[in-house]
């Protein structure tokens, strides 16, 4: 298990593996200088000095240049007690997002070593919390499953920072309590749907409460299908593995607000009968990402003690193609009485997360929020790093996005157009799952959605079905596989509800 520590040692005299150290652009030293100039940053000083003012021309030897994402590795040949010097690009603008990136990045490409040094800057709290989290992202690693030999994530973090740094020892507590819960996340999403079906699902958010003191009740499929809860009943109907709804929930003494995360927990999908093709299935083991996402908020939001009710659905089915399975032109009854006609098994998400949605209406959330792992339309028109926004409050969306901004997730702002209500329109129920129209569907699906939004709640929803799960190469503090996507946003979103400036 890692550790991470804080030290105000000079870091050429620790005893490490290696020393991580900041390295930004600079113009070059003489107009005729081969190629781009670089400067040092943080501890790199230090290091610099012990090694006679050579570290930065040695490093532009190597070809380093100082951008983002960048990782150059020169050994120091005795120079130092640690043998090698990490030399991770900030970018221009090195602010707490490019410090938390280059920590994760460099602290990955040491995987095997026992001990790390960051040395990065770290003169305020901000940046002492952005070095902790990116180190303790970087260092993820997923070896559950795995039988032969790998390298170890680094066992001992230690972050360097000034002696007068104040907040620092509270930044690496939040570091440490944020990634805890993200690597949650990360875990489930990574998990085979062999071993996380619903009820597995579950029983895990019911252990996670236990720990850090949330309340939880979980109805299973009979408790389902007598409360009214058609969506996830006619989800989960095909599967031998029956759905659940799981309610967690954290309160503080001095709270005066509420606020309601829902995430989509799609254990397995499919498609059901509306069947997937076999090259868009293989990853839809991430399709509880927003469920994740949402139990990993609840435990930081705990363990953080944040001033605020806080309320998280988890709405669990796996969607399956059977004989028991719902078929297109099914009608399903949803949670309070609204009836849906599923034209397509696939769009399955917005099913469940309608039942979710409208049963929240019963706490009387200040602000309600869904994340889920919702359209591949969201991936067309938004890449797979960038989550959408859409809310039935203009300020609700924006200031959504600026909390997704500040804790460093890219999101973006995107409309709800009324004139796609008429798509979704049925011949014989209150509503369709689909719309007749194929444009627009991240739009469709938010509007979708937006029907069962109980009746002057503020609301917004989040569509994180690329940013969910990495299917390329490990960049910054972001694995291959599951990302944790959101839970950051939504522990910022909860305490800007405290605050009450959302």
């Amino acid at each position: 298990m890692t550790t991470i520590s804080l030290a105000s040692t000079a870091p050429s005299a620790l005893e490490v593996d290696a020393i991580v150290i900041g390295i930004v652009p600079d113009e070059p030293a003489a107009p005729d200088a081969a190629g781009p100039g670089l400067r040092t940053a943080g501890g790199a000083q230090d290091v610099d000095r012990a090694l006679d003012g050579r570290l930065a021309a040695a490093l532009s030897a190597l070809g380093a240049t100082g951008k983002a994402g960048e990782i150059t590795k020169l050994p120091t040949l005795g120079a130092l007690t640690a043998p090698v010097v990490v030399a991770a690009g900030l970018g221009a603008d090195a602010g707490p997002d490019a410090l938390r990136r280059a920590a994760g990045a460099a602290v990955r490409s040491l995987a095997g070593s026992a001990r790390v040094a960051l040395a990065l800057p770290a003169g305020s709290a901000e940046e002492v919390a952005a070095v902790a989290l990116g180190a303790l992202l970087g260092n993820y690693s997923f070896g559950r499953y795995r039988t032969g030999e790998r390298k170890e994530p680094v066992a001992e973090l230690t972050v360097l920072t000034g002696e007068e740094t104040g907040g620092a020892v509270e930044a690496l507590e939040r570091a440490r309590t944020l990634a805890s819960s993200i690597t949650l996340v990360r875990d489930l999403v990574n998990t085979p749907p062999s071993d996380l079906g619903p009820e597995d699902l579950a029983q895990i958010a019911a252990k996670v409460a236990g720990e850090v003191g949330l309340g939880v009740q979980v109805l299973d499929e009979k408790e389902l299908a007598e409360g009214g809860y058609g969506g996830i009943v006619g989800v989960g109907q095909g599967s031998v593995r029956p759905p659940r709804l799981v309610r967690l929930s954290y309160t503080h003494p001095e709270a005066e607000r509420t606020v309601v995360f829902v995430g989509k927990g799609i254990t397995f999908d499919t498609g059901g009968l509306s069947l997937k093709p076999a090259d868009a299935m293989d990853w839809m083991k991430s399709d509880m990402g927003g469920a994740g996402a949402v139990l990993g908020a609840l435990r930081a939001i705990a363990l953080l003690k944040t001033k605020v009710n806080a309320i998280g659905y988890l709405p669990l089915a796996e969607n399956m193609p059977s004989g028991t399975a719902q078929r297109p032109s099914d009608v399903l009854t949803i949670y309070g009485g609204k009836t849906v006609e599923v034209l397509n098994t696939d769009a399955e998400g917005r099913l469940v997360m309608a039942d979710a949605l409208a049963r929240s209406g019963e706490d009387s959330p200040d602000l309600l929020v869904d994340v889920a792992t919702l359209t591949g339309a969201q991936l067309v028109a938004l890449g797979t790093r960038t989550f959408g926004v859409m809310a039935n409050d203009d300020e609700v969306r924006e200031r959504v996005v600026a909390a997704a901004g500040r804790v460093g997730e890219a999101s973006w702002p995107m409309p709800l157009p009324p004139e796609l209500r008429k798509g979704l329109d049925s011949a014989v129920a209150d509503i369709a799952n689909i719309s007749s129209e194929r444009w627009g569907g991240m739009l469709v699906a938010g509007v979708f959605l937006a029907e069962f939004v109980p009746e002057g709640v503020r609301w917004a929803h989040l569509d994180i079905a690329g940013p969910a799960f990495n299917k390329g190469e490990p960049y910054g503090d972001t694995p291959k596989g599951g990302t944790g996507a959101a839970t950051r946003t939504l522990v910022q979103i909860a305490e800007d509800v405290a605050a009450g400036t959302l």
